[in-house]
C-alpha cells in the first residue's frame, strides 16, 4: 500500500487500501431506526447478528451477504449516497468529508487496539439482534456515537 494512501481521494484508493480505511469501531454494524416521517435516523446498540462485540468486526465479512442479504456494500459512489448513515468518527465518512483521520486511527497510530483504548468502539457494549425482537430496538436507542 502507498504511504499515506488515507489522504488521497476516496476514488483513488485501490481495493486493499479501501478495506484498510475502516478503522475497526463496529459501529456501522449497529441497527438504525429511521423515521421515514422526519427523516430523524437513531441509532442503537443492536448489533448486526453478524458482528463479534469483541473484536468489532464480521464474523462473516467475505460471506456476508449469504446470511445478511441488506448488508450495504460500502462504496466510495456508495458513500456519498450514506455518508449521514455511519458515525461521525467513522473513517470513510471523515475522509469523504474532506477531514483528517483520528489520531487513534490505527493508520496513525500504528496500533489496531487504539480505537478501543480511546473508547470509539462498540466493543462490550452491543446486544445481537438474534437476542432483541426488531419491535424492542427502541428500548435500545443510544445518545451520540461521536
Amino acid at each position: 500500500m502507498r504511504e499515506k494512501f488515507w489522504d488521497l481521494p476516496l476514488e483513488k484508493l485501490t481495493p486493499d487500501e479501501w478495506e484498510a480505511l475502516c478503522d475497526g469501531c463496529g459501529k456501522c454494524c449497529l441497527n438504525k431506526i429511521e423515521y421515514e416521517d422526519s427523516e430523524e435516523l437513531l441509532f442503537t446498540r443492536v448489533a448486526c447478528k453478524l458482528l463479534d462485540g469483541h473484536a468489532c468486526r464480521c464474523s462473516s465479512y467475505q460471506n456476508r451477504h449469504d446470511f445478511v442479504p441488506e448488508c450495504v456494500v460500502l462504496t466510495p459512489k456508495k458513500l456519498k449516497e450514506i455518508h449521514y448513515w455511519l458515525p461521525a468518527t467513522c473513517a470513510y465518512r471523515l475522509r469523504a468529508e474532506g477531514r483528517p483521520l483520528f489520531r487513534w486511527h490505527h493508520l496513525i497510530s500504528g496500533d489496531p487496539e487504539a480505537v478501543h483504548r480511546a473508547g470509539v468502539s462498540v466493543r462490550g457494549w452491543t446486544v445481537s439482534e438474534a437476542e432483541v425482537s426488531e419491535e424492542d430496538w427502541e428500548d435500545h436507542i443510544i445518545e451520540d456515537l461521536s
